[in-house]
């Protein structure tokens, strides 16, 4: 069973960054898909960013320039780096890992953590 905990979210202010870490269990970021997804109040989960077991990263367009997503294989940790934060930004965002070496849809995410909270301030 793969265990996903989240931390790293806060309260900052518009143009502040933050470091999201998702501590896995062993191996997981090595050999699996791995995401990050935010969901705001009201609005539905979207994904953000993911990185396949070769090191292939994807982002949203909505995200992209300001997000970095990155793993640590040794940790067993996967982290996002969020630059420029915008009041836009403020969602519960979750790591994910999906059983796949390669990245697919966001429907085949099997294993999820309980969230870390960001919040930005205008």
């Amino acid at each position: 069973q793969v265990q996903l905990v989240e931390s790293g979210g806060g309260s900052v202010e518009t143009g502040g960054s933050l470091r999201l870490s998702c501590a896995a269990s062993r191996y997981t970021t090595s050999w699996y898909c791995m995401g990050w997804f935010r969901q705001a109040p009201g609005k539905e989960r979207e994904g953000v960013a993911s990185i396949d077991r070769y090191g292939t990263e994807t982002y949203a367009n909505s995200v992209k320039g300001r997000f970095t997503i990155s793993r640590d294989n040794a940790k067993n940790t996967l982290y996002l780096q969020i630059n420029s934060l915008k009041p836009e930004d403020t969602a519960m965002y979750y790591c994910a890992a999906m059983n796949s070496d390669r990245c697919r849809g966001a429907k085949d995410y099997s294993y999820w953590g309980q969230g870390t909270q960001v919040t930005v301030s205008s």
